[in-house]
């Protein structure tokens, strides 16, 4: 008996496939993105489907939409399986198998009722945005996450240190200025309040009392809202480095379903199985200088 994925024709499923998996090509946006629609809405129909009033006066058209929306996933898993030269490793896969537990819960809801929450995982399909929004690298390869994070490491510790006088001093300050009676029991008790103040979180349970101590929260409060621009940008900056030696694809392997080979590249950096041509309607970015 033939495989399913050798039901269509080689030409039919090499096109099915990058449409389906990569996101380079105008098709495969537009599929990817009405695939994003379809699981808000499925994931929207079951939140509403669960409110008492919904179900009271509304039981028949949301059993439709959400059996409508599982027929639907259920028919793109099936191409996905269809498509893949090697559709057991893509079923094993992390989103093989969100996609099947995306549409296992209709179907076993009609043995166990209580199951029929869990169709909200498909919420995790919405990891599939970052192919659309370029970020593959984020979700694919993390490497590049611990290179900024290895590159940034001593410009991290010295913004610690350095957010760590300032609590210490303005705690310290809040214990002599409020003292015990508002609540400045100490000067580590200070510093906690330096620490969520500074983090702009405010929660409230010890506040200063004098005009002084006031005025030295909104200053606090003000630098908090300065410093937290500092670690993003750190980051921010050793990340877009990282990503720039090489232009980032959602081409994918067909044998394991490594996402963002090069453009020129050959064989997969993951398994080393030959690459198909690389398909896209845009022209890549240049190499870096």
């Amino acid at each position: 008996m033939r495989p399913l994925s050798e039901w269509l024709p080689h030409d039919w499923r090499q096109r099915l496939y990058i449409i389906i998996f990569e996101a380079d090509t105008r098709e495969g946006r537009l599929f990817d993105i009405a695939l994003l629609v379809a699981i808000v809405l499925s994931v929207l129909t079951v939140v509403v489907s669960s409110v008492p009033a919904v179900q009271a006066t509304m039981p028949i058209p949301m059993a439709i939409l959400e059996w409508f929306f599982t027929l639907l996933f259920t028919a793109e898993y099936i191409a996905r399986l269809l498509s893949a030269h090697r559709p057991m490793r893509y079923a094993l896969s992390f989103y093989g198998i969100i996609d099947l537990l995306a549409i296992l819960p209709t179907y076993l809801a009609i043995l166990v009722p209580e199951l029929h929450g869990l169709i909200d995982v498909r919420l995790l399909r919405l990891m599939r945005a970052f192919r659309i929004l370029k970020l593959t690298a984020y979700v694919n390869e993390a490497g590049i996450l611990s290179i900024a994070l290895y590159n940034a490491r001593r410009k991290i510790l010295v913004f610690l240190g350095f957010i760590s006088i300032i609590v210490v001093i303005f705690g310290t300050l809040m214990h002599i200025i409020e003292g015990p009676e508002h609540g400045f029991t100490s000067i580590p008790v200070g510093i906690y309040w330096a620490i969520v103040t500074l983090t702009t979180t405010g929660y409230g349970d010890v506040v200063p009392v004098t005009g002084l101590g006031k005025a030295i929260t909104g200053f606090v409060m003000l630098l908090g809202y300065s410093v937290i621009a500092i670690p993003t940008g750190i980051m921010g900056a050793e990340i877009h480095s990282a990503m720039r030696r090489k232009p980032i694809t959602t081409r994918t392997c067909g044998q394991c379903q490594t996402e963002g080979h090069d453009p020129d590249a050959r064989f997969c950096k993951h398994c080393g199985s030959e690459l198909g041509p690389y398909q896209t309607d845009t022209a890549p970015p240049p190499e870096p200088s």
